[in-house]
């Protein structure tokens, strides 16, 4: 008798590093997933108002700076040829933001204890964090994309093909983001990393012009940079007209967000700058 109870007391015993809830924690998920979207909209002001604040401001600074005299670009006009690429910009930088901001403040304030603690693989920990920063880019592109339509009359000719680089576009950066939050041990050195990787690429992606008037050699490092394919799939499907093919630029957008969320989820799996 006291060897069956024991028995039977050993078989309710855990076994340290079973999984007990599947191959996926859903409600580790959910919850990293809403932790990481309610921190972005407690401060809507600065994370949704203020982006639309400041894609108004570029678009009114290029109207009032070159407006009618820069002539048609592509053919049109060349405030509609770069509402996409602000749209896009802005999006990615909060995007990268988002992920990046998260995890550097936990660790600068000590509290990253909190997401490592808990039952989530590194994979889990990559998608929440990115459900996060891809929602806040999607907010973000609605409220710009509201504005433009107001202000140009800019109806997305292709809304699906729009719908999917923006996702892509906050995959992208968000994943790089959380690569960065990693890395950055201060707030100097993610600063650096904005200043010198994140908005050079962003800024010499064709957001203000056509590649095809650059140089071959700009031309041809232009292409090399994934955001150039984010912003050219964009303004297709928003006015309908790129410089790459769609399809080109799906793929390698594809690539480059998986290859970057890779690196996030081996940065996480194996702790680096995270655990002691």
């Amino acid at each position: 008798m006291t060897g069956g109870a024991g028995d039977g007391d050993a078989k309710d015993v855990v076994q340290p590093g079973i999984r007990r809830f599947g191959h996926v924690n859903w409600m580790g998920l959910y919850t990293l997933t809403e932790r990481e979207i309610r921190r972005f909209l407690v401060v809507w002001s600065q994370t949704i108002l203020a982006p639309l604040a400041t894609a108004a401001l570029f678009l009114l600074i290029f109207n009032i700076a070159v407006g009618p005299r820069r002539g048609d670009v592509m053919g049109v006009d060349f405030l509609t040829f770069i509402a996409p690429g602000i749209l896009m910009m802005t999006v990615i930088q909060n995007a990268f933001a988002n992920t990046s901001s998260s995890i550097l403040v936990a660790k600068v304030q000590g509290n990253i204890v909190d997401t490592l603690m808990p039952p989530l693989s590194a994979s889990e920990l990559v998608l929440g964090y990115l459900i996060g920063g891809v929602a806040r880019g999607l907010m973000v592109a609605v409220a710009i994309a509201l504005g433009i339509w107001i202000t140009l009359g800019i109806m997305p000719q292709h809304p699906l093909t729009a719908l999917v680089f923006v996702i892509l576009g906050s995959s992208f950066m968000g994943a790089l983001g959380i690569a960065a939050g990693v890395f950055a041990e201060k707030f100097d050195q993610m600063a650096a990393i904005t200043n010198f990787i994140v908005t050079p690429l962003a800024f010499l992606s064709g957001t203000f012009y056509s590649v095809e008037a650059l140089p071959p050699v700009l031309n041809a490092l232009t292409k090399v940079n994934p955001i150039f394919y984010l912003i050219d799939g964009l303004r297709f499907g928003l006015i309908g007209v790129s410089d790459a093919s769609p399809l080109l630029g799906l793929a390698v957008c594809i690539g480059a967000t998986f290859l970057v969320s890779l690196l996030g989820w081996a940065m996480l799996r194996t702790g680096y700058r995270l655990k002691a």
